[in-house]
C-alpha cells in the first residue's frame, strides 16, 4: 500500500513538472522578457559556500573591488556554476576591458557550460588583447585558444582553421590533439 501510494505521488508530481514545461514551451515571450528572465537568474542561481558568500558581500560592500571580482569569477569556476562565472567575468572585463586572462575565463567558463560559440568569441578577444609584452606569459592559453578556434572552424573555414593551427603549434609545438588536427586540416 505504501509503496502504490508513493508511486502515485511521484506521478502527480511529475504531471506537474510536465505540465510546466509545456506551458514554458508555448509561451511566448519578448527578448526583453528573455534577457530580464536570464539576468536574474544569473544574480540570484548558483552554488553557494562560504568562500563565494565572503566575497560576495565584499563586492557589495565595493562593486569595482576587481581583486573581489575575480576571486568570485574564480569560485565559481571551481564550484562549476559557469553561469555565474561567465557573468561575474564580464563584470571583471566591464572595469577593466583591456585584461585579457579574463577573456580566456570567460572562454573557458562557456566551453565548459557547453556554449562553443560564447567560447570562441571570447578566446578571439583573448588573443586580440594578449599584448606583445606578454605572449611569453600566455603561450600556453594562447596555444589552446588558437586549437579550440581552429578546431570549430574546421568544417566552416578551413583556411582560418590551418592558420589558427599554425599558430596553436607555434605557442605549443608538443599539443597532440593540434597535431593531429594540423595533419587532418592538410589533407
Amino acid at each position: 500500500m505504501k509503496t502504490e501510494f508513493k508511486i502515485k505521488s511521484l506521478l502527480f508530481g511529475l504531471s506537474f513538472i510536465a505540465a510546466n514545461y509545456m506551458t514554458a514551451q508555448t509561451n511566448q515571450t519578448s527578448n526583453d522578457t528573455i534577457n530580464n528572465q536570464t539576468a536574474a537568474t544569473a544574480q540570484t542561481s548558483g552554488v553557494s559556500n562560504p568562500e563565494i558568500e565572503g566575497l560576495k558581500q565584499k563586492i557589495a560592500a565595493k562593486p569595482d573591488d576587481t581583486q573581489s571580482l575575480v576571486g568570485l569569477a574564480t569560485a565559481y569556476q571551481n564550484a562549476s556554476d559557469w553561469t555565474s562565472a561567465i557573468a561575474t567575468w564580464n563584470k571583471v572585463t566591464a572595469i577593466i576591458p583591456d585584461w585579457a586572462p579574463a577573456y580566456y575565463s570567460i572562454g573557458y567558463a562557456n566551453q565548459s557550460a557547453k556554449n562553443n560559440d560564447g567560447a570562441k568569441m571570447a578566446y578571439e578577444q583573448y588573443i586580440a588583447k594578449v599584448k606583445p609584452e606578454e605572449v611569453d606569459a600566455n603561450k600556453q592559453n594562447l596555444a589552446y585558444a588558437y586549437f579550440f578556434i581552429a578546431f570549430l572552424d574546421k568544417e566552416s573555414n578551413p583556411e582560418k582553421a590551418k592558420q589558427y593551427i599554425a599558430k596553436s603549434l607555434q605557442y605549443d609545438s608538443s599539443n597532440q590533439d593540434a597535431l593531429n588536427l594540423s595533419k587532418s586540416l592538410m589533407n
